[in-house]
């Protein structure tokens, strides 16, 4: 079985019409898509949008094959124009299946938006699932794992979650971002955010073999996230996690007492973490990263686990750090860095960059600067992957 993108972008395609903003501009070429429409086999068109026949000959296919169009969203606007050749479109009740006269079946997924999903096997027994714009299955999968997904992966990150607690993405599920709108840069930026998700874009015109697995990424098992005060770096690690279930979220700065500024700062963060993730405040993070078994972690951030560690050792006296206080904080970086390289866990780390403003002004300042630069160097050296956040924007340092 093979499907045909004959469109891969939002349901008002890629560049949006009018559109001013940079995403858009930066639209071009293989970047540019028409709404999302799936042609399968030849013989079932997945999402009626305009211009289907041009889009299918640009791709090297025609419509005059097709023995079933199904809709899976409601389109507003003026109706679509229907090319002779096809037959009317329909959207399936939930649950409802259909069987077509070349093998194929195809079964209605109820989502948690306006709409439906598909699931088609072919005849070769191979597992597509189709989600609209905006949606994530409503109920839990059943069946093995699919050989291929296309959804909205950028607009709905928990889709992906989701499936793969349900079992329905697997390890060797190719899973194909559509419905692709102007949330993400175009580009790099959006094909390490994608690969973050284990999932992939592909321009319009692109024709996938339903059971090819050439095309899945290789998801990073650690990640280092550094960044200045409010660079981006703490969402950027929450979205690295975002299509994975029951992430743990450890945060290392603990609770403060009385201070309702820090206590605004630490809901602002639990809110926008998807449902499902749980909350560890702790610093004792050799512990986790030694559990062979368990969900992925988030640990933010290396900044205030020094802090603690520095408190422990007595650091911010001169005497004490002199007296066995540095060699004591050496020793608890070289137990987590060595944590950080033996764990099987997929981790995404956040700190602080440091060393690129004014020197500070105390030797204290002065000792957890240096302190920290040498934890990120460490940390750094035992990740596959490095990103910098610099005004909400993540540079790739090593991929």
């Amino acid at each position: 079985m093979y499907v045909t993108l004959l469109g891969t972008g939002a349901p008002a395609g890629l560049p949006r019409p009018g559109c001013p903003c940079a995403a858009c501009a930066r639209a071009l070429g293989e970047h540019a898509r028409t709404a999302t429409a799936v042609l399968v086999d030849g013989v079932l068109l997945l999402d009626l949008t305009p211009g289907a026949a041009l889009s299918a000959a640009r791709a090297g296919e025609t419509l005059h094959g097709v023995r079933q169009v199904l809709l899976s969203h409601p389109h507003d606007g003026p109706a679509l124009e229907l090319p002779p050749e096809l037959p009317a479109p329909v959207r399936l009740p939930d649950g409802r299946e259909l069987t077509l006269l070349s093998g194929h079946r195809v079964r209605a997924v109820p989502v948690d938006a306006p709409g439906t999903g598909y699931a088609v096997t072919g005849p070769d027994g191979g597992r597509v699932l189709y989600l609209p714009p905006g949606a994530a299955p409503a109920g839990a999968g059943d069946g093995p794992p699919y050989d291929l997904c296309l959804l909205d992966v950028t607009g709905r990150p928990d889709a992906v979650a989701r499936l793969r607690a349900s079992g329905a993405i697997g390890l060797t599920t190719d899973v194909v971002a559509v419905h692709l709108d102007h949330d993400v840069p175009p580009g790099p930026e959006s094909r390490r955010g994608l690969a973050a998700a284990g999932a992939r874009a592909a321009p319009d015109g692109t024709r996938l073999t339903v059971g090819d697995f050439s095309g899945v990424p290789d998801l990073p098992r650690r990640t280092l996230v550094l960044g200045g005060a409010r660079s981006g770096k703490s969402a950027e690690a929450e979205r690295r996690l975002a299509a994975f279930p029951g992430v743990v979220y450890v945060a290392t700065g603990g609770g403060r007492a009385g201070d309702a500024e820090w206590a605004a700062r630490v809901a602002a963060h639990r809110e926008r973490r998807p449902p499902g993730w749980s909350t560890v405040e702790t610093c004792d993070l050799v512990p986790l990263l030694a559990r062979d078994e368990g969900p992925p972690l988030l640990i933010d951030c290396l900044a205030l686990w020094l802090t603690d560690a520095m408190d422990a050792v007595g650091a911010w006296d001169d005497t004490r750090w002199t007296g066995g206080g540095a060699a004591a904080l050496a020793a608890r970086t070289a137990a987590l860095t060595a944590a950080v390289r033996a764990t099987r866990r997929r981790v995404v780390l956040v700190s602080n960059e440091v060393g690129s403003g004014v020197v500070p002004a105390t030797p204290a300042g002065r000792r957890f600067r240096d302190e920290l630069g040498r934890l990120n160097a460490a940390v750094a050296a035992e990740c596959e992957q490095v990103l910098l956040a610099v005004a909400g924007t993540v540079l790739p340092l090593r991929e």
